[in-house]
């Protein structure tokens, strides 16, 4: 079985477990001229993550038309090709939360040989929607993401 924590190239190495995950399927169309996972496809597959993420943190479907955080930054460092008929999840997780954001981390891997494929950092800023600036992360989330990680994230 291949490691599931490979160190990435460019981006954070990932100590701890990921308490989510979720299965996706790929489509005919995600795959590209020579055969495997074109790789704008891997960023729909995080947003899917995240998601799903978000949803099994607050223990509810969220109302994304008002949700009060939004993508500053995303990396992604790309570990293997990936095919068609393999079967895949995406895995998620926050390392930790700042006065304003929200650092996650994520995984595309082969749940067979265990592979990572790709993994990806990301930025989520705290958001008002009417001023368009950003605000302190509210308890809400800060608490929520505490409680689903089972552990400190400052």
């Amino acid at each position: 079985m291949a490691d599931n924590n490979k160190k990435p190239k460019h981006g954070i190495e990932i100590t701890t477990p990921f308490r989510h995950s979720i299965p996706v399927q790929l489509r005919f169309n995600d795959i590209d001229i020579l055969g495997h996972l074109n790789n704008s496809v891997y960023f729909t597959l995080f947003d899917l993550g995240k998601t799903r993420y978000f949803e099994a943190v607050h223990g509810e479907k969220i109302d994304w038309m008002t949700v009060d955080i939004v993508i500053a930054n995303i990396n992604c460092d790309f570990m293997a090709q990936t095919y068609y008929d393999e079967p895949l999840e995406v895995r998620t997780q926050t390392l930790k939360n700042g006065e304003k954001s929200i650092l996650l981390a994520q995984q595309v891997y082969n749940t067979a040989t265990g592979e990572v494929k790709a993994q990806c950092t990301c930025v989520m800023v705290s958001f008002d929607i009417a001023t368009g600036q950003s605000k302190p992360l509210a308890e809400h989330w800060r608490n929520a993401l505490q409680a689903f990680e089972q552990r400190p994230l400052a």
